[in-house]
């Protein structure tokens, strides 16, 4: 993780060990609490924390200033945007947390139903995960989102936000647990790390006896250090290498409207398109159009790229597998559906890739051959994200295999058990 405070020092004879041991026991009975509450208690909770959010936004603005303040001057805008809060994100993350108590409450589902022969019926319910360690960057409003899905998921979560974002971390946490108390639940349900010293780190992802599950958030070095030292499951979210795939049969004013929006509506987002795929085909029309309508956008293209359109930067070997988070995107010229699955293939991230056509077959193509998280037809990625997808929010995009892929909701932060009722069945 990227630190720049001065390390906060631990309490007294307290290690870092003893610091995760800490939070980690005062999570772990409170999960068995929050694991058995009701819905209403829940919702009431979470509905209560978004009305805290709201009366400390003054407190929340201005402690989120001094954030940026610190690191304005060493980090490039598009952190600065990550990491900034105004009204409107803070207004945003409350009524992330009305729509959270919105959902249904996923604890509970019934996820199976079956009677075996011998008479045993078997129910498969789900049931929250337990204590779960959300270690994340720039982004503060990070923090009240997972909290609020925690809550609803009925999970214990603890926080370990980036240093940059600690004074707007701990003012989001207050009001959670000020949310959490208006309920009469336990306040250790939402608990952030008191300290910037990055032993914690390595502490939470060692954890066995006290986390379930850890969730980094952040860049490839954050994930790396998560695969390299955690003991503990982890549900990852890696970089967002997004691509846009034009195809040769596309509307191309369209495309690049889509496009537009997909590289520069927000650039710090890890839906962001990164890299522009682009059909010889349709290369000679869409480049000078792309580049009229990005202006505000450096696109680094590929020899046959800059050739049709000098305006484009020569890309170097680094570009085609780069997550800018920045107004830069690199240009692809490929021959054809084939080439482009086969770039994507092997230079995405895994997160979200889209292509932009109106050959229906060529679409499902894409679309089944990409192995990648989130696919797109004719959309912006940058509807990759939780609260479009009707989640409420995201704990983040898993770009992994296994338990969870995608946005990561509520249900996603739950685990399941099978409940068996007999009458009196012995095993022969």
């Amino acid at each position: 993780m990227t630190e720049t405070d001065t390390i906060t020092p631990l309490p007294a004879a307290e290690s870092p060990a003893q610091h995760v041991a800490t939070l980690g026991k005062a999570a772990r009975a409170a999960a068995r609490r929050l694991a058995t509450s009701s819905t209403a208690t829940k919702n009431q909770a979470l509905r209560a924390a978004a009305d805290a959010l709201r009366a400390a936004t003054p407190a929340l603005l201005q402690a989120n200033a001094a954030d940026v303040a610190k690191v304005a001057d060493t980090k490039p805008e598009s952190f600065l945007d990550r990491l900034r809060l105004d009204a409107g994100r803070v207004a945003a993350m409350a009524q992330a947390l009305e729509e959270i108590a919105d959902l249904p409450d996923p604890v509970g589902r019934e996820l199976a139903h079956f009677t075996r022969p011998n008479g045993l019926d078997i129910r498969r319910v789900a049931v929250p995960i337990g204590v779960i360690a959300m270690i994340y960057e720039s982004r503060p409003n990070v923090g009240a989102d997972a909290s609020g899905l925690a809550i609803k998921s009925g999970n214990a979560i603890i926080l370990r936000g980036g240093s940059e974002s600690r004074r707007s971390t701990q003012v989001i946490v207050g009001c959670m647990q000020a949310g959490l108390k208006a309920a009469g639940l336990p306040e250790a349900c939402v608990q952030a790390v008191d300290t910037s010293d990055r032993a914690v780190v390595g502490e939470l992802l060692r954890a066995v006896d006290y986390v379930d599950l850890a969730i980094p958030r952040g860049g490839r070095g954050l994930v790396e250090l998560v695969q390299r030292e955690a003991r503990v499951p982890t549900l990852l979210h890696l970089d967002g290498n997004c691509h846009t795939y034009v195809h040769s049969q596309t509307d191309v004013a369209q495309a690049v409207a889509i496009i537009r929006n997909a590289k520069m509506r927000r650039t710090g987002v890890c839906g962001a398109t990164e890299s522009i795929v682009v059909d010889r085909a349709i290369a000679a029309t869409l480049l000078p159009a792309l580049v009229a309508a990005m202006p505000d956008c450096e696109l680094r293209g590929d020899a046959e790229a800059v050739a049709l359109e000098p305006r484009l930067t020569a890309a170097g070997p680094e570009d085609w597998d780069t997550e800018y988070l920045d107004a830069i995107a690199s240009v692809k010229i490929v021959d054809g559906l084939d080439a482009a699955i086969t770039y994507v293939a092997e230079h995405s991230s895994g997160h979200t890739d889209a292509i932009l056509t109106n050959d229906d077959a060529a679409a499902r193509r894409f679309m089944l051959e990409i192995d990648s998280a989130v696919v797109m037809h004719n959309a912006s990625t940058q509807f990759s994200d939780g609260g479009e997808f009707g989640m409420g929010a995201e704990i983040g995009i898993a770009t992994g295999k296994m338990h969870a892929r995608g946005p990561v909701g509520v249900e996603q932060l739950t685990s399941y058990k099978y409940l068996v009722h007999g009458a009196g069945q012995t095993r022969p």
